[in-house]
């Protein structure tokens, strides 16, 4: 009597067992890609430390990060950073933030990051330069 009473639940039951297991790894797959999407993607998440340069108008900070430019970047942006490989830098028109991540970051496929070789004192100096750059090249 206890068996026949088991069967009677027993496909409802491996049904639900395999409805959790399938919705289980359904989550963890989309866990995986949206981690995978927040570590390509260009947009900054919110909990990231805030960047911003001490001192954006600086002379100085202008000057050192042009000749951080020169020696880092210029061989894919061009000299004038006109873009020849990379893309024209003259006017972005986004965040400090965004543009120090990027080049902390990179973009994959496109440019290697530089979080091994610049501090956040250089990436200061790179953005300061880049908002030196008249929109018009």
């Amino acid at each position: 009597m206890i068996t026949s009473a088991f069967g009677k639940w027993r496909a409802p039951l491996r049904a639900a067992v395999a409805g959790v297991l399938a919705l289980g790894s359904a989550l963890g797959f989309a866990s995986g890609l949206r981690a995978e999407a927040r570590r390509t993607s260009q947009e900054q998440d919110s909990p990231e430390i805030l960047f911003e340069a001490p001192s954006p108008t600086s002379p100085q900070l202008i000057h050192d990060g042009r000749a951080l430019f020169l020696h880092n970047c210029s061989h894919c942006h061009g000299i004038d950073a006109t873009g020849d490989e990379g893309p024209d830098l003259h006017g972005l028109e986004v965040s400090d933030r965004y543009i120090a991540n990027t080049i902390r970051r990179g973009i994959k496929g496109e440019m290697p990051s530089f979080a091994r070789t610049l501090d956040r004192d250089a990436l200061s100096q790179l953005t300061a330069y880049l908002r030196s750059l008249p929109e018009d090249s």
